[in-house]
């Protein structure tokens, strides 16, 4: 019973078996019936010829010439070997009906033998007396006949009304079980699946807070507490992860907008030379109000006795130790109302740090401290670590431009005092030898015609060495002044341009930045120093100045369409020439001097420019 109260598979089936059984027995019993009245037809036909044979009987009897013993003789004998017994089916069915007929039929057969035929023997050759009892023997037996007839029609009525009453009976009970069971159904199945499919398609729709109340204790029952269950799992973590998205979405939103400071200090950060604190400082303090973290601390590493130095602090109450400037408030002052607003605890009992190292490469450069109450997420990690890396790529830049300036600056002051040495002070010390020449010409007395021609000597060396000093001067302000090999060049074109009295043709193909400032001022003096011998000895009427890049090799040509050279294969080893070639060797080029087939001078330069870069790659 717990079975079928509980169970909704057991109960379709229970209905099913129920259903089937009694549709069987109904099937059965009606086979059963229909079988018990087998035999009465063809009784009653039989009975009916037995009548009509006694029939014929009386009517032989009314005959003189007919022979009615004999007919009494063969009916006796049809009587007895007739089937007119009735039988009891299966033991059980039509028992008393069989027993009632039966003994009818021995009524009848002993009625026929002790009444029927001894009168028909006795009327057959007697008067009419003994006629009209036969007769009237006879029309007994035939009543007797259709009393037995009545018997067994009575009995094939009573079965075939039996087996409608039977038929009623189970219909009713199958209707009824029908209607049971479609209650049940529509109670314990139709209505609760009509639910589960109405939660189903809500579901479908992502509306998870839906539940089939459900309380029995069938299958369905425990499908929809199932379901309930799941949707409320379901729920939950649909729930769980709107807040996680949204979570996501507000953290993917403050990034972004931290990238962006980023981006937009990045300006700031690359051309605010040493000055971090006006570069930084605003970018770190908006980044704090963006991911809710800070004060940050920002600490150069001193390589040479290992200390840390803090350089910037934000949200500082006073200055960092190392300020170099007093007049900038960048440390201790805020961007925007959205910083002045928001609390940010200098000290806090539950706050912790996150130390970031600056690395370039294998350098060290500082550190950056960040401090925080809540736990900074792997994103929000990982945005730290590119913001130490990019404060230590400015960083690095600045140091390695300051000493790429320095370099610069001494490599100039070199060069300032090897173009000295070269020429003016040669210069000089050969007008130090005439005047210590000229005093002891004088301090011998000698005559006024030879200290004429020492006089002469020293007014051609302070000529040469004054128009030497005016060249260095030029060359100096052409190199320093304008930024670049090109301007410097145009400058000194224009120049010799004027002084030749035609324009010189200038071809300059050098990408920016390749040349270092000692190869710049070397290829500048020769180009001068070429030019001037063209106007000092060419006597041309053409001239072009080239510089070009081609395949990793960089080509210097000064060419006229002057008077040339006397002896091509050997140029004369004039003092200009001297130091033409002595600058070439200290850029690593190779310097020719030639006469063009077209007539006039080409001095060619070929070299492999060696420019210092601001950070090297073995470096990174």
């Amino acid at each position: 019973m717990n079975a079928l109260r509980h169970s909704l598979v057991a109960r379709i089936v229970a209905y099913l078996v129920l259903i089937s059984g009694l549709a069987l027995a109904s099937i059965g019993l009606t086979v059963i019936m229909a079988n018990s009245t087998q035999g009465n037809a063809a009784a009653i036909n039989e009975a009916g010829a037995l009548r009509l044979a006694g029939a014929r009987i009386i009517h032989a009897l009314s005959l003189a010439d007919a022979e009615p013993l004999d007919r009494v003789l063969a009916l006796e004998k049809r009587l007895e070997s007739s089937t007119l017994e009735a039988r009891s089916h299966y033991g059980v069915i039509g028992r008393q009906a069989a027993n009632d007929i039966n003994a009818a039929l021995e009524r009848l057969r002993d009625r026929f033998h002790r009444h029927v035929v001894p009168a028909v023997d006795a009327a057959e050759n007697a008067g009419r007396e003994q006629q009209a009892r036969a007769t009237a023997r006879l029309n007994a037996y035939i009543r007797e006949v259709d009393r037995f007839v009545t018997l067994r029609a009575r009995t094939t009525e009573s079965r075939i009304g039996l087996m409608s009453s039977i038929q009623v009976l189970f219909l009713g009970l199958i209707a009824l079980l029908l209607v049971v069971a479609l209650v049940d159904m529509q109670r314990s199945l139709a209505r609760p699946v009509r639910r589960l499919m109405a939660l189903s398609r809500q579901f479908s729709q992502r509306r998870f807070d839906g539940r089939s109340h459900f309380t029995s204790r069938n299958e369905i029952g425990k499908l929809g507490r199932t379901l309930d269950h799941m949707a409320a799992e379901l729920d939950a973590s649909y729930q769980a992860l709107e807040d996680r998205v949204a979570q996501k979405t507000a953290e993917l939103e403050r990034h972004n907008r931290a990238l962006q400071i980023i981006h937009d200090s990045s300006h700031a950060l690359y051309g605010g030379g040493n000055d971090l604190c006006a570069s930084a400082a605003p970018m770190l303090r908006r980044l704090e109000n963006v991911l809710n973290i800070g004060p940050i601390v920002l600490s150069l590493h001193n390589e040479h006795d290992g200390t840390d130095m803090e350089i910037l602090a934000t949200h500082s109450p006073e200055r960092p130790l190392y300020c170099r400037d007093l007049d900038c408030f960048a440390c201790l002052g805020t961007d925007d109302a959205a910083s002045r607003d928001r609390h940010i605890p200098l000290v806090d009992a539950n706050a912790r740090a996150l130390v970031l190292p600056m690395v370039a490469g294998h350098l060290t450069l500082g550190y950056l401290t960040v401090s925080y109450l809540e736990a900074p997420g792997p994103s929000t990690h990982r945005l730290l670590n590119t913001l130490a890396d990019q404060l230590a790529t400015a960083i690095y830049l600045e140091q390695r431009i300051e000493e790429q300036q320095q370099l610069s600056l001494i490599k100039e002051r070199t060069i300032i005092a090897r173009e000295l040495h070269d020429s003016l002070a040669q210069s000089l010390s050969y007008l130090k030898m005439q005047v210590a020449r000229l005093e002891r010409m004088q301090a011998k007395g000698l005559p006024a015609e030879r200290q004429t021609q020492v006089i002469g000597d020293l007014r051609e060396g302070l000529n040469s060495a004054y128009r030497q000093l005016r060249e260095l001067l030029t060359t100096f302000r052409l190199s320093l002044d304008k930024s670049g090999l090109q301007p410097a060049l145009e400058q000194t074109v224009e120049e010799f341009s004027e002084r030749l009295g035609f324009p010189i043709e200038l071809v300059y193909q050098v990408p920016p930045h390749l040349l270092s400032a000692n190869e710049e001022v070397h290829l500048l003096q020769i180009t001068r120093e070429a030019l001037a011998n063209t106007v000092k000895h060419a006597h041309a009427h053409w001239a072009r100045v080239s510089l070009t890049f081609r395949q990793a090799r960089l080509q210097l040509a000064i060419e006229d369409d002057g008077i040339g050279l006397a002896h091509d294969d050997s140029p004369p080893m004039h003092y200009g020439l001297v130091i033409m070639r002595d600058r070439a060797r200290h850029i690593d080029a190779r310097l020719d001097l030639h006469n063009r087939p077209g007539g006039g001078t080409e001095v060619h330069l070929d070299m492999t420019p060696q420019a210092d870069r601001l950070i090297k790659e073995e470096s990174l």
